[in-house]
């Protein structure tokens, strides 16, 4: 083997692709167990990996020579066998740095709590220290070395004003989690993660909704795989790269989530999105009937709204952990604010909305729309919500085309600023 990541799971793992984007060789994701990890650093037979989680300090007694960066953070994510000679290195510090560089995050005289003591703590407890921070505070599930518990945490450190994660909660497959409640941090005025899957956490987008600035984790690891890629080849590559594999990755990977009223076009111009997009349509209606086994208008017969909205929030939940997908949702998804956490997770919400008069009425199918008095009511309650979780606004009214383009252009063009915020 060339080249490639070592680690204990890597079925989350972004970096083959990011490697073969940025450099012209192949590199293989290696999962190993503790026993198969001795082994392979014992046999050498690589010519340059990264590692990760949990293995970043584990590395270091198979090493022949460690850089002055990692010897100092204590943590190696890099490794270049020169003729033999295994040499480690750190670019998570480089790769963090310049997100807090690029999003102008500012550390100075600031108290700056890091959730997480492990491998990548070490390399963003490096940077904090850098950026001069006037205090650093680091809780972890297992306090001890340098780090409080979370009672503390609560307690006493409430008043922090950058928070920065580096644990591994709220990372795919268990998206809907965060590590602490971002409400309780009062003077917080910026959340960083490391996370990059899903590509907004629960904890950066309660961030959002509270008006914080917040990070994510994918430019991070952009970054780093960026100066690994310069160890291993032995040459410089300029750093216009990260924000064009950034963007680009963002194109492939973030989903797009219609809203809107029952007949408002979501899946007509889901399916025309789909052949022009390269992203699969997926109907949150049709996973229901698919898991309930049942027909939509059975389901509201047997178990009312409430047992319809429940089977709803758990393919929502579901469908939030996909990549590259085109997710028509039903009209009231809406309605549960779960529904829409998850769902934004990983997506770019789009509100197809509709004059009352052109939605259709009196359709069997749909048991709260019945009705064009239904209909008129329904759209007046439902309004709002459309609108607080839309990311944009397409009218259907004319040329369906013509809203389809609207579309796609919005999406890039969301996209392109969240390159440059």
């Amino acid at each position: 083997m060339r080249y490639g990541l070592i680690g204990e799971k890597l079925g989350h793992s972004f970096s083959k692709e990011i490697h073969e984007r940025i450099a012209d060789y192949q590199y293989d994701l290696i999962p190993l167990s503790k026993s198969e990890f001795k082994e392979f650093m014992e046999k050498r037979d690589f010519t340059a990996i990264n590692v990760t989680i949990p293995y970043k300090k584990d590395v270091i007694p198979y090493l022949d020579e460690i850089d002055d960066h990692a010897k100092a953070i204590g943590a190696v994510n890099t490794i270049v066998n020169k003729n033999g000679k295994l040499i480690g290195y750190n670019t998570d510090f480089t790769g963090f740095h310049y997100m807090v560089k690029k999003h102008n995050i500012q550390m100075a005289n600031k108290k700056v709590l890091v959730i997480g003591n492990g491998g990548a703590s070490a390399a963003i407890q490096a940077v904090v220290k850098h950026e001069q921070a006037g205090q650093m505070i680091v809780v972890d599930v297992i306090p001890g070395n340098g780090a409080i518990t979370y009672d503390e945490c609560f307690s006493n450190h409430l008043d922090a004003e950058i928070i920065i994660n580096t644990s591994p909660i709220g990372m795919y497959p268990r998206i809907g989690k965060a590590p602490i409640d971002i409400t309780m941090f009062h003077k917080c005025e910026a959340v960083m993660d490391v996370i990059y899957n899903p590509i907004l956490t629960r904890l950066c987008f309660e961030a959002q909704e509270e008006g914080i600035q917040r990070v994510i984790g994918l430019e991070m690891l952009i970054a780093q795989a960026k100066q690994s890629v310069e160890y291993f080849l032995n040459k410089s590559i300029d750093d216009a790269i990260i924000d064009d594999i950034y963007q680009d990755m963002l194109k492939e990977r973030c989903n797009i989530v219609l809203i809107g009223m029952p007949s408002a076009g979501k899946t007509t111009i889901g399916k025309m999105l789909e052949e022009r997009m390269q992203k699969d349509f997926i109907d949150l209606d049709d996973k229901i009937i698919e898991k309930a086994g049942k027909s939509i208008p059975e389901i509201f017969s047997e178990s009312g709204e409430a047992g319809f909205r429940a089977i709803e929030t758990e393919v929502a939940i579901e469908l939030a952990k996909t990549n590259n997908k085109i997710i028509a949702t039903g009209g009231g998804t809406i309605k549960h604010k779960v529904n829409m956490d998850y769902l934004r997770q990983n997506g770019i919400t789009i509100f197809i909305d509709r004059d009352v008069d052109k939605l259709i009425s009196a359709d069997p199918n749909r048991p709260l729309s019945s009705s064009k008095e239904a209909l008129h009511k329904m759209h007046e309650e439902r309004l709002p919500l459309y609108q607080k979780y839309a990311a944009y606004v397409a009218m259907n009214n004319t040329d369906i085309k013509e809203t389809v383009d609207e579309i796609e252009d919005a999406y890039h063009s969301i996209l392109i600023n969240a390159v440059k915020d």
